[in-house]
């Protein structure tokens, strides 16, 4: 029974030796890889390149229920992280073991806008690694409004759709702060996957995570009931009227 026993606690100290030692190793690619996007070109430099386009939003053009509503579906702590949320971090760790493959990947609004700006969408952990470099240098040099400002004039809405207000403009004919509740809780479950949930490909699909969105947001404190039941009742009957 000693001998088993020693035996057993051998093999978990070696595999906990492995892991670290594989720990290190992906630390250190992530960081290299950091270092060479960061060295191509500055993070000053690529902030530069999404603020000099032509639709650019600023955060003051944002309707407050759209913020909120990207934040409740996608980065629910993100006015209170530093750039990575652990606890985010440990869940999807939780659920990808248990799935045997890659399913969710606790990335946080920072994380994302780093991804945009540097990195591919390979889900690799390397490439994870140094996104979390680049989200704790953004995270340094910006505010949070900075940050989620550039993160929706950066991310991919579907239909050629590359920031919110082209999105907003080609989806509903309007401007961004001209949004009314139902558009904002539409928009903000879209680029989670846009192949998927553009109202224009699935629209039963898009109507399915604008409900989760706005499930969210009262789990959050951002609906109360009746307001959240007032959306869902629109969801559904345009929903209706499109099939």
């Amino acid at each position: 029974m000693k001998k088993c026993f020693r035996m057993l606690r051998s093999l978990l100290l070696l595999i906990m030796t492995v892991c670290v030692c594989s720990g290190f190793v992906v630390a250190g690619k992530g960081y290299e890889a950091y270092q060479k996007a960061i060295d191509a070109m500055s993070l000053e430099d690529k902030v530069a390149s999404i603020r000099e386009k032509d639709s650019f939003t600023e955060y003051e053009e944002l309707p407050e229920i759209y913020v909120q509503a990207v934040m409740a579906v996608e980065d629910k702590r993100f006015e209170r992280h530093v750039g990575v949320d652990l606890i985010a971090i440990c869940r999807a760790v939780r659920n990808d073991i248990r799935a045997g493959r890659f399913v969710e990947g606790g990335s946080t609004i920072t994380q994302q806008l780093a991804k945009n700006m540097y990195f591919s969408q390979d889900k690799d952990l390397v490439r994870k690694v140094a996104e979390v470099f680049v989200a704790l240098d953004l995270e340094k040099t910006y505010s949070k409004e900075e940050i989620f400002e550039l993160y929706v004039n950066a991310i991919y809405f579907g239909d050629g759709y590359y920031d919110v207000a082209s999105a907003s403009q080609g989806y509903f004919g309007k401007n961004p702060e001209e949004m009314s509740d139902y558009e904002c809780t539409l928009l903000a479950g879209i680029p989670n996957a846009p192949s998927v949930y553009a109202p224009t490909k699935n629209p039963a699909l898009a109507a399915k995570r604008q409900l989760k969105v706005v499930e969210r947001m009262e789990a959050c404190g951002y609906f109360s009931t009746e307001e959240a039941e007032t959306v869902a009742e629109t969801v559904s009957l345009v929903a209706g009227m499109v099939q």
